[in-house]
């Protein structure tokens, strides 16, 4: 994961773009990990932890009712992170994350392990949906920065 975050920071300062990240279940992980790396300040505009039902209204503007009808944990919310803190860091990339991070707070429709993450470059929004079978709440956190690094890498090739 190490290597990741240099390599992404590295073509971000080559490429002179900017990244903001809107996290909930890795608690600012994936900003921590970004922001560990030399030079990292180039690229780096805004990392907001939104754990909270009510941070994603109130910061990031998620509508309610979309939070209401899919759930925090959605391909719906994760997307109105991705786009808006863009929009609020005034940035063309972001990350957005959303998930359960265990061990406890699953459901069968929702297991533990299940995460959204956003990935908004220019006018473009994807939003990858994984499964981490590992129940470990820590195990979960790390896979998932380590899956956002490869995916942001990813947009270079």
């Amino acid at each position: 994961m190490i290597l990741l975050n240099k390599k992404l920071v590295r073509q971000f300062i080559k490429r002179k773009l900017k990244i903001s990240i809107a996290e909930s279940c890795t608690g600012g992980l994936l900003s921590s990990t970004l922001t560990s790396v030399k030079g990292s300040s180039m690229i780096f505009n805004l990392g907001l932890v939104t754990y909270s039902n009510q941070s994603k209204i109130k910061v990031l503007k998620v509508p309610k009712k979309i939070i209401k009808k899919y759930g925090a944990v959605s391909e719906q919310v994760c997307k109105y992170m991705a786009i808006n803190v863009s929009k609020i860091a005034r940035t063309n990339n972001s990350i957005s994350i959303t998930g359960i991070a265990g061990p406890g707070g699953g459901t069968k429709k929702k297991p533990v392990g299940l995460v959204y993450i956003g990935i908004k470059k220019g006018n473009k929004t994807i939003i990858n949906k994984y499964l981490f079978r590992n129940k470990n709440r820590s195990y979960i956190q790390k896979a998932t920065v380590k899956k956002c690094l490869e995916l942001m890498l990813g947009i270079f090739k």
